[in-house]
């Protein structure tokens, strides 16, 4: 019996490992082939006693639509104007593009407003000043 209890933990250990290299992998792969969007922020520069400056994020595509009116999980559907920011052109459900020239950015129902995942930005102390007049955010999707 302890053999096989043995085999069973190192399975799952092989297991669990594998799939946590493959989503750090997935990631990376995001992180250097991915398409950089940038999308306008409506920034707010909060300062937390146990993580130090950070800029907490928020996107004007998010406030701008109502809670009661979409999904609590959902996609925006996403199209790049001429000067290569990213225009909310709708919200979905789904994830399904309808035309190449769109991009999906998948979201989910905040306390307040719907996150995209990447509401927070840290940096170095003292450098708030350097990021304070940011008007857009960029992620790669």
């Amino acid at each position: 019996m302890k053999k096989y209890k043995f085999i069973i933990i190192l399975v799952n250990c092989i297991v669990i490992l594998f799939l946590f290299n493959r989503s750090v992998a997935k990631k990376e792969s995001l992180l250097k082939n991915g398409r950089l969007v940038l999308l306008q922020l409506a920034p707010v520069d909060p300062r937390s006693l146990m993580q130090g400056d950070y800029m907490r994020l928020r996107y004007a595509i998010a406030g701008a639509t109502s809670a009661d009116s979409v999904p609590n999980r959902g996609y925006y559907v996403l199209r790049m104007n001429d000067s290569g920011v990213a225009q909310k052109v709708r919200v979905q459900e789904h994830k399904q593009l309808l035309n190449s020239e769109e991009l999906l950015i998948a979201y989910k129902s905040g306390e307040w407003d719907k996150n995209i995942g990447a509401e927070s930005f840290f940096f170095q102390e003292g450098e708030a000043e350097k990021y304070a007049s940011a008007r857009y955010g960029g992620l790669r999707v």
